[in-house]
C-alpha cells in the first residue's frame, strides 16, 4: 500500500477521462507527474504537480488544467477537498477514513507494509567491504560493512534479488607481507624474538596465528628459507584472517552471500577471457599513454602498454590492463571479476568502497559497460571517513591492531545495534563523527536511543492495555471502526505513517539507506510529541479508562510500532522492547 502511489494514478486516470473528453490533447507524457507532500503542510496533504508539466505540451495555461483536473479528482470519495493554488498547483486533503485506513494496512500486513515492487524480477549484486585479508577490519570498514549490508536490506525490502558479496583481494603482495609477518609470530611462538622489520604487520592479532602454525607445523619452518615456508604460511595466514573478518562481521549482525577470490581469477584464464572480450569489441590494443598532468618530460618514459580504450564509455584516459614487462595491472583481474558478475545474470552491480577509490570509478564503469554492452549499470559508491572521539577528544588506537581502531573495538564498546544506527546517520559520502560517549547517551540527541524509546513506548502501552483486559494482537486492532481518531494530532501521526511507502521508494531508488534511519527519527519524534501532548490533553493519551476507547488508541500506537520495527530491520537494528 502506497498512498502516494494510488493517488497518483487517480491523478493519471483524471487526465485520461480529460483527453477522453478533449479538454486534453492526445499523446502527452505524464511520466513527469508527481504526488508528493506539499513544502508546506498547512497547504494539504498531498499536492500534484500535473497542470504545471503537462501546460506547455498541451498548449494551454496551466491554472486550466489544474482547474478542470481539480473538478474531476473532487469527485473521488478520498478526497475532501482540492484547492489549486499558485499559477497551476494542485493541494489535495484527503479524507480522514483514508488515513485511518493506513493504521488498518499496517496492523494488517505487519512488518510487510510498505514494502515495495520497484526491483520485482531483477537481481542485484551489492560488493562491500572486501578488505584486505591482512588483519582485523578497522572502523572504515565498519561504515563500508553497516552501509552495504542496510542497502542490501533495503533493496531486498523494496523487490530486489538480492546477493552480498565479499571480493577477498588475496592475489597482491599485502599478502605476502601477511605471511612475512606470521612468520615472525610463528617465531616468537618458538622462544625467538621477532623482528617486525618497517613494512610488515605489527599488531598482536597475529600472535594466535603464530601460536596456531606452531602446533600445525612443529619446527618444521624454522631456518628454512623464504621459499620454502612462504607459499604454505601464506594461505595459513590468509585462512585465519578471513576466519577472523567473518567473526568480526558476524559480531556487527553482517552476513555475506558469496565470498570471491582475486587470488582465485590468476591462471585460470579469466582475465585473458575478458580482456579477449573487449578486443573483440576493438577496445583493447598497444600503445604509449600521454603522460600524467603535472608532469614534464623529463620525469616521464613512453612505454608501450596493453591498453583498455575506457575513454569510448565514459573514462578520461585509457587505462593500461598488462605492464610492459607483461605481469597483470591491478584492474586487470577487477576486470574479470566485473565480468563474471555480469556472466552471473545480474541486472545492477553496486560496489561500495572506501573514499580512496575514487580514482577507480570511471575505468571501472566502462570496463562493465562494454562487458554487458550496456545493459548492466555500474553504481560505485564511496564511503567517507570516520572520525572518532572519546570525552571530546580524538580516539584512535587499538592495542590490538596496533596503529587503529578495529570493528571488533567498535562493536564492544557502544553494541552493534549503536553501531549500525549511528554510521546509517549520513549519507555514505559525506564524513560522519562517531563519538562514543554521546551515542550512549539516553537524549533526544542520540537517535538510536530516541527511535528505541519510542518502540519501547509503545511495546509499554501494548502491555498496559492487555492488562486492561484489551485484545492488542494485530488482527483485533486491524478489525477495528478507528473513525473516532479525527483529532489533527492523530491524524497528523497517522499522515506520517503513510509516508512509510514512499519513503522506501525513494530509499531504494536513491539506493540511500540513511534515508530510512533519517525517517524513523522522525517518526520517533512525532510519537514522542504525541505522547508528551497527551499529558495536558488526556483525550489524546494511548492508555483510557473506556477498554473500547483504549484500543482504538492503541491501534495507532501499534501502526507505529510496526512501521519502527520495519524501519529497524532494513537498518539491521534490533528493536527493544522496555528501556533499562
Amino acid at each position: 500500500m502506497n498512498l502516494f502511489n494510488d493517488i497518483r494514478a487517480l491523478v493519471i486516470e483524471a487526465l485520461a477521462r480529460m483527453t477522453a473528453e478533449g479538454a486534453l490533447p492526445a499523446g502527452l507524457e505524464t511520466g513527469a507527474v508527481t504526488v508528493e507532500p506539499p513544502r508546506d503542510a498547512a497547504h494539504g496533504d498531498m499536492a500534484t504537480n500535473a497542470a504545471m508539466v503537462l501546460a506547455k505540451p498541451a498548449g494551454l495555461a496551466p491554472r486550466a488544467i489544474a482547474e478542470a483536473l481539480a473538478a474531476r479528482l473532487a469527485q473521488d470519495a478520498r478526497i475532501a477537498s482540492v484547492e489549486v493554488a499558485g499559477p497551476g498547483f494542485l493541494n489535495l486533503r484527503l479524507a480522514p477514513a483514508v488515513w485511518q485506513g493506513v493504521v488498518a494496512a499496517a496492523l494488517r500486513l505487519g512488518a510487510d507494509y510498505g514494502r515495495g515492487r520497484i526491483g520485482a524480477g531483477q537481481k542485484v549484486n551489492v560488493e562491500f567491504v572486501s578488505a584486505n585479508p591482512t588483519g582485523p577490519m578497522h572502523v572504515g570498514h565498519v561504515r563500508g560493512a553497516v552501509v552495504g549490508d542496510a542497502l542490501a536490506n533495503l533493496l531486498a525490502f523494496a523487490g530486489w534479488e538480492v546477493t552480498r558479496e565479499y571480493y577477498i583481494n588475496d592475489g597482491g603482495a599485502q599478502v605476502d607481507v601477511l605471511a612475512r609477518s606470521a612468520y615472525e609470530r610463528y617465531r616468537e611462538a618458538h622462544g625467538l624474538s621477532p623482528e617486525i622489520a618497517e613494512g610488515l604487520y605489527p599488531g598482536d592479532y597475529l600472535i594466535p596465528v603464530g601460536e596456531a602454525l606452531k602446533a600445525e607445523f612443529g619446527d618444521r619452518f624454522l631456518n628454512q628459507p623464504e621459499s620454502v615456508w612462504l607459499p604454505l604460511i601464506r594461505e595459513f595466514a590468509t585462512q585465519a584472517m578471513m576466519a577472523m573478518i567473518r567473526e568480526d562481521l558476524a559480531a556487527l549482525g553482517v552476513r555475506m552471500d558469496v565470498y570471491s577470490s582475486e587470488k582465485a581469477i590468476y591462471g585460470t584464464g579469466r582475465i585473458e577471457a575478458a580482456l579477449e572480450t573487449l578486443r573483440g569489441m576493438g577496445l583493447i590494443y598497444e600503445g604509449v599513454l600521454e603522460p600524467p598532468k603535472g608532469k614534464t618530460p623529463e620525469d616521464w618514459e613512453p612505454r608501450e602498454q596493453t591498453l583498455f580504450r575506457s575513454t569510448a564509455h565514459g573514462d578520461d584516459v585509457d587505462r593500461p590492463v598488462k605492464k610492459s614487462d607483461g605481469s597483470w595491472t591491478y584492474f586487470a583481474p577487477d576486470i574479470a571479476y566485473h565480468h563474471d558478475k555480469v556472466q552471473r545474470g545480474f541486472d545492477l552491480l553496486i560496489d561500495i568502497l572506501g573514499a580512496d577509490h575514487g580514482g577507480y570509478v570511471k575505468r571501472m564503469k566502462a570496463a562493465v559497460a562494454a562487458l554487458s554492452n550496456g545493459r548492466v549499470p555500474l553504481e560505485i559508491k564511496l564511503i567517507q571517513l570516520v572520525k572518532l572521539f572519546k570525552n571530546g577528544e580524538p580516539f584512535k588506537m587499538s592495542k590490538r591492531a596496533g596503529t587503529f581502531v578495529t570493528l571488533r573495538d567498535v562493536v564492544e564498546m557502544v553494541g552493534a545495534d549503536v553501531t549500525r544506527f549511528v554510521m546509517l546517520t549520513r549519507k555514505n559520502d559525506a564524513a560522519l563523527d562517531f563519538d562514543f560517549d554521546k551515542v550512549q547517551e539516553q537524549s533526544k540527541d542520540n537517535p538510536v536511543w530516541y527511535v528505541q524509546y519510542a518502540h519501547a513506548r509503545v511495546a509499554s502501552v501494548l502491555r498496559k492495555a492487555q492488562a486492561a483486559g484489551v485484545d492488542v494482537s494485530d488482527a483485533a486492532l486491524a478489525g477495528l471502526d478507528l473513525s473516532s481518531l479525527t483529532h489533527p494530532a492523530e491524524l497528523a501521526l497517522m499522515r506520517k505513517l503513510g509516508d512509510w511507502p514512499r519513503q522506501v521508494d525513494i530509499a531504494a531508488r536513491a539506493h540511500e539507506p540513511h534515508r530510512v534511519a533519517g525517517f524513523l527519527t522522525e517518526l520517533a519524534a512525532d510519537l514522542h510529541g504525541h505522547w508528551n501532548r497527551g499529558n495536558d490533553e488526556v483525550g489524546l493519551r494511548f492508555v483510557q479508562e473506556d477498554p473500547t476507547v483504549m484500543a482504538r488508541k492503541i491501534a495507532l500506537a501499534r501502526a507505529v510500532g510496526v512501521v519502527i520495527f520495519a524501519g529497524l530491520a532494513i537498518l539491521g537494528v534490533k528493536p527493544v522492547e522496555e528501556m533499562r
